[in-house]
């Protein structure tokens, strides 16, 4: 008698996500309140966004313009007729009980952005992630319970309407991601284009960046998907990768123990490191939408659109392929540098100054990055301009200075500024390239480690990189290294 072996089912997550984006204007989308963070609750305040009787919302222009450049940058369809609704729901936090959103009739759809990964052999791979709309609204308050990080279990709740009002632009990509680390990308690199295009801080511990996920699974090969669950409360990129590797194992589980996945809500749990049940999933006919009645209708002429498009910037994607097809550098250096655009624009100008491309990116990821995190600095706030960082690279490149001298000067030039060059001729600091001189040096070298010499001409030859370093020292890090080696190798062998 044979029994059958059972046949295992390899499963896949299907995931999206909801991105809410707050845009960087200084009043709030249709009224003139200051959008400051961190102001006392209920200050930053106005008839309009509360709601009050009477009173008519009207559009902030400089929404509807980065609304329209980030729809650009995530290669969109922009809208030449949108309009706004009403989005019907009843919560403390919100004074008016609906939002202003953009339903049926976005501003823009159909777009994508490219991310990059790394596979199995540590090789970079891209990938295009569909954008299926954008779209303007409002932010509703924020509830604060006492007792509790929730409503349940707290004592009492108090409500700050700072936030309504906030302008937003909601991005939701297509369920195009497979993998924690894709969606975890994806969420990276939307927040860099932002930032590039300069219409939102991308700050996730103010609430400037928040993602919903979107997530079910299915065994490979089903094109149908499986029951939608959606994540929130996730304050980091990581967060977002482990509640999705989470979730994964969650719902995998349970298909397979023959449990019925709900559509729901969640709540990733930071200190359990899992997600918890909030509420059922309302569908979009519970929000009871209809086109809101105080505002008029968008259109976009093409002469605006064109001046919009006219004003972005080169982006993360497109400096990272110039780096590493124009300036040779890797696919990693290309990522750190283009990560944030003040990087990037001091990495350009350091090369306009004559800096190669390699030797520039060494030293602003390497010693400059280091101060940075070590002082919590932007590279806009040190004294070292990026003329002085292809100066001091051009010192060493022409051997007027060892690598050691540059770092050694590193710290004055970083927080005083001024010239490599100068201070260079002011304290004496200039290459020892004479042989003559650096022989007296390395005999004075040898003679002093007599028991070293022995080991080396004995066949320890490593002890040469131990004479070199004496050398070095001895010379205050002015000796040329290079002569200095082929120097030593010769009377040591002598």
């Amino acid at each position: 008698m044979t029994t059958a072996t059972a046949v295992k089912t390899d499963y896949e997550a299907i995931i999206g996500l909801e991105t809410h984006c707050q845009l960087s204007t200084k009043t709030k989308i249709f009224s003139s309140s200051s959008t400051e963070f961190g102001a006392d609750p209920n200050t930053n305040i106005d008839p309009i966004c509360m709601g009050l009787p009477g009173v008519l919302p009207v559009l902030n222009e400089k929404v509807l313009e980065y609304a329209v450049k980030a729809g650009l940058a995530l290669n969109c369809e922009i809208a030449k007729y949108s309009k706004f609704d009403r989005k019907q729901y009843f919560y403390p936090d919100l004074p008016k009980n609906y939002q202003i959103s953009q339903y049926d009739l976005p501003i823009a759809e159909h777009g994508w952005l490219e991310v990059e990964l790394v596979d199995g052999d540590g090789n970079p791979v891209r990938k295009r992630i569909g954008i299926t709309r954008l779209h303007m609204e409002e932010d509703a308050g924020k509830l604060v319970h006492a007792g509790s990080d929730r409503l349940s279990g707290s004592t009492y709740s108090l409500v700050d309407y700072n936030r309504a009002g906030i302008p937003l632009v909601e991005i939701v990509s297509e369920p195009d991601m497979r993998s924690g680390q894709e969606a975890a990308e994806y969420a990276q690199e939307l927040r860099r284009i932002l930032r590039y295009l300069g219409v939102s801080d991308g700050n996730m511990q103010e609430g400037s960046l928040r993602c919903d996920v979107n997530i079910s699974v299915r065994p490979v090969g089903q094109k149908e998907f499986g029951t939608k669950v959606e994540i929130k409360n996730m304050n980091s990129f990581n967060a977002i990768q482990r509640a999705i590797e989470y979730e994964i194992e969650r719902q995998t589980a349970a298909v397979e123990a023959g449990e019925r996945i709900i559509q729901e809500t969640r709540l990733w749990e930071e200190g359990a490191q899992r997600t918890i049940s909030m509420r059922v999933k309302e569908g979009s006919s519970d929000y009871r939408y209809f086109p809101e009645p105080d505002l008029a209708p968008i259109e976009v002429t093409n002469e605006q659109l064109e001046k919009w498009r006219s004003e972005l910037p080169e982006l993360p994607a497109q400096k990272r392929h110039r780096y590493e097809t124009e300036l040779g550098l890797s696919p990693y250096d290309a990522r750190v540098l283009t990560d944030d655009r003040t990087v990037a624009e001091y990495f350009e100008a350091a090369i306009a100054s004559g800096a190669s491309a390699k030797q520039a990116a060494n030293w602003i990821m390497g010693d400059i990055a280091a101060y940075l995190n070590k002082n919590k600095l932007g590279i806009n706030e040190i004294a070292l301009n990026p003329e002085a960082l292809a100066e001091l690279v051009t010192l060493i490149e022409d051997n007027t200075i060892s690598g050691k001298i540059a770092k050694d000067i590193l710290p004055e030039l970083l927080t005083k500024g001024g010239s490599p060059k100068a201070i260079v001729e002011r304290d004496n600091l200039g290459q020892i390239s004479d042989s003559g001189a650096l022989e007296q040096v390395i005999d004075q070298v040898i003679a002093a480690n007599p028991k070293e010499l022995e080991q080396y001409r004995n066949g320890k030859t490593k002890l040469l990189g131990f004479f070199v370093g004496k050398v070095l020292k001895e010379t205050g890090g002015r000796a040329d290294p290079k002569l200095t080696n082929q120097l030593l190798a010769k009377k040591l062998n002598g």
